[in-house]
């Protein structure tokens, strides 16, 4: 078992925080910088993707088991150790000299990544018991990593611009070093939790195996194509893995993942609500990006540039959120949250290739990301809401990947819906229509967000943990909803 000693609980959410944002800009610093590391590197244009589509592997791949060790091991010794694996890598890819040094690099920080997220967020939830005081904390930590993913463009742009491709590597180093200090002086370290459990091997095996073949079907469908024998393949043997999975984990003692806790309608509610999310959001992201550069022919600096205001408007979605389910449960946030991000996304498939950023981009973004506030920051709540202490780190190794297979699966699908609608055509008019196709779907994709939080989370909150069996029992799909 833990310490009860929690730490300062301020100093325990700012390092959660800023470890978090780190991790959520390198998923979209690179885009922007992506025809400069191409020039600089001499990439071959098949391999340019991987520089983006190598750390989803390795993230999405590893999060069950690097949540998993955090509550075996420890959730501090897990961050530290995650962090500083993402910093020497980020080292690494601002020094690379060749394309598979870079390469390298980002696989390196998405398995540091996959250690770091699912511990910050585990210290969160061990530290804030649940109420008023965990759902600010989680509100900070959503708005934090939102706006890490949007500034991740931002930062891209005029790092490429100004001060070279490089620096989108090389600017992690300061962060690391201020979530590392910061854990590392006011977050006690933890007793690890009883050894004799051991690691799920063969779980984690499969798991990692199943979730990183279903992440390079999907991420490979930009080359290969959807009807692809090769794609269908790769998703086969991803089924047949994962499927694995789930009979060995019914019957594991100690599970990876313990299938009970899928049983209560928060968490699992809450993952297929962040699946959703992620996959609107996203998409979000890549299409607006590519319709200021492609159609209105905006730069790296100015794309990035604006961004902001879809920075400030997650932010300011997620405060108000915070504030809605201080005294509410997450759906009071949650269903208003997704139907105004549908509208926004709505309205950025209104888009015009005659059009400007004041026009078709400004009002679109602030209500996409007041919306998309609202959901991200209730998510992680109802995520955790009912779940014991000592499957923490599995309630956030879980959650986090239904965010990156969410975002992975839901940008590879629109985008070929997108490209598939646009054609062997390249001109501007062609983009932008493929381009608004992609938005609409999406906006839909909020809306059946909207009606999962109606349909499956439960209008009052959980008061007692998620039932956990006390002998090392075969897993069965044991206890009851929430």
């Amino acid at each position: 078992m833990y310490k009860n000693s929690r730490g300062r609980p301020g100093v325990v959410l700012a390092a959660a925080a800023v470890a978090q944002f780190v991790v959520a800009l390198d998923m979209s610093v690179v885009n922007v910088a992506l025809p400069a590391i191409r020039t600089a590197l001499g990439f071959a244009p098949l391999d340019l993707s991987w520089v983006v589509h190598v750390y989803a592997l390795t993230f999405g791949g590893f999060l069950l088991l690097g949540g998993r060790a955090c509550d075996l091991y420890g959730r501090r010794r897990m961050f530290v150790l995650g962090l500083t694996v993402f910093g020497l890598c980020s080292l690494a890819g601002g020094l690379a000299q060749d394309p598979w040094h870079l390469i390298a690099a980002r696989a390196g920080q998405g398995l540091g990544a996959a250690a770091a997220a699912p511990a910050a967020l585990a210290m969160l939830t061990t530290t804030f018991p649940e109420g008023p005081r965990r759902v600010r904390a989680l509100g900070v930590w959503s708005a934090v990593n939102a706006a890490g993913g949007a500034l991740g463009v931002l930062a891209g742009g005029l790092l490429t611009e100004y001060a070279g491709w490089r620096w989108i590597m090389l600017i992690n180093l300061p962060i690391v070093a201020v979530a590392l200090a910061l854990v590392l002086t006011g977050v006690p370290a933890e007793a690890p939790s009883a050894r004799r459990e051991g690691l799920d091997t063969w779980g984690a095996v499969l798991a990692t195996g199943g979730v990183g073949l279903l992440v390079l079907g999907v991420v490979r469908t930009d080359t290969l194509g959807w009807g692809s024998p090769a794609t269908w393949t790769i998703l086969a043997a991803a089924a047949v893995l994962l499927a694995a999975f789930v009979l060995a984990e019914a019957r594991a003692a100690a599970p990876l993942l313990r299938l009970g806790l899928l049983r209560s309608r928060w968490v699992a509610g809450a993952n297929v609500l962040v699946f959703l999310a992620a996959a609107g959001q996203f998409t979000a992201f890549y299409f607006v990006s590519l319709y200021m550069q492609q159609v209105l022919g905006m730069g790296a600096a100015a794309t990035g540039t604006a961004f902001l205001p879809f920075s400030l408007g997650l932010v300011a979605g997620t405060v108000v959120a915070t504030r809605l389910t201080a005294s509410r449960t997450p759906r009071a946030s949650l269903v208003p949250g997704a139907l105004l991000a549908a509208a926004g996304l709505a309205w950025f498939a209104l888009i015009s290739p005659d059009g400007s950023f004041l026009t078709d981009v400004l009002g679109p973004s602030l209500v996409t990301s007041v919306g998309a506030g609202l959901v991200l920051a209730p998510v992680a709540a109802a995520a955790t809401t009912g779940v014991a202490p000592r499957e923490a780190g599995m309630a956030g190794g879980l959650m986090n990947s239904s965010r990156q297979l969410g975002g992975c699966i839901g940008l590879a699908a629109l985008a070929t819906i997108a490209a598939h609608h646009t054609g062997t055509t390249a001109d501007p008019a062609a983009l932008n229509d493929g381009y608004a196709l992609g938005l609409a779907v999406a906006a839909a994709v909020f809306v059946l967000a909207a009606v999962v939080a109606v349909g499956v989370l439960p209008r009052r909150r959980a008061v007692t943990p998620v039932p956990r069996p006390t002998t090392p029992e075969p897993n069965r799909l044991e206890g009851t909803p929430s």
